[in-house]
């Protein structure tokens, strides 16, 4: 590959971060200040992604995801949802809770895989490719809190279902995505000694995806 090539390459992906990174979209002013080269070389790039369904202008011109990357997110997240799967059936049975990854996409959370223990009577039916707002339930709020750099556990009651208590936390330190791990009851649960549990369990999935 010539310097030229990786070069572009390289631009070419540092745009598509930059695009991904603003929920608003980002005009190609914007993209060139952010990438330190013209206008021109912003559109070329843009173009080239276009074609591949990558990103895609909206009607006022601002630059934003493609379906083509969502295509991409979902043949990944079998792959997520397998590597995280080991530390998600120990946190349930260790907790007697629904256990699950959550992961956000745009401004909200999407819930990935979730594993339910095996030996109480009663648990929460989490389901698979549910979605909330971020700002709602610990699942999102603890990768909120990962935002911002905070990696401790987050607590919330009653939130997205009444009477159902939740206890995440984000996912540290993996490239490119942003996610929870987190248990939800249908009882109070003692935060001082769950939450270190789920920290524990995000840490296990960080390192399972690394």
């Amino acid at each position: 590959m010539s310097s030229e090539t990786a070069q572009t390459l390289d631009r070419g992906l540092r745009l598509l971060q930059l695009v991904a990174e603003a929920p608003a979209g980002l005009t190609v002013t914007e993209a060139a200040a952010h990438l330190g080269v013209s206008r021109a070389v912003v559109y070329r790039l843009a173009t080239t992604l276009g074609e591949h369904g990558m990103i895609r202008r909206d009607s006022a011109g601002r630059l934003r995801l493609g379906a083509g990357v969502l295509h991409l997110a979902r043949r990944a997240q079998p792959l997520v949802a397998d590597a995280a799967l080991p530390a998600l059936r120990r946190l349930a049975e260790q907790v007697g809770a629904t256990a699950h990854l959550t992961v956000a996409e745009g401004g909200e959370a999407l819930a990935l895989v979730a594993v339910e223990p095996s030996w109480t009577q009663f648990h929460v039916a989490y389901r698979t490719g549910s979605r909330h707002p971020l700002a709602r339930g610990a699942a999102g709020q603890a990768i909120l809190a990962g935002r911002e750099g905070d990696h401790g556990y987050v607590a919330s009651a009653g939130q997205l279902q009444p009477g159902a208590y939740g206890v995440a936390a984000p996912v540290p330190g993996v490239e490119g995505m942003e996610a929870s791990v987190g248990v939800v009851a249908l009882s109070v649960l003692d935060a001082d000694v769950v939450g270190p549990q789920v920290v524990a369990a995000a840490a296990a999935v960080a390192k399972a995806l690394s």
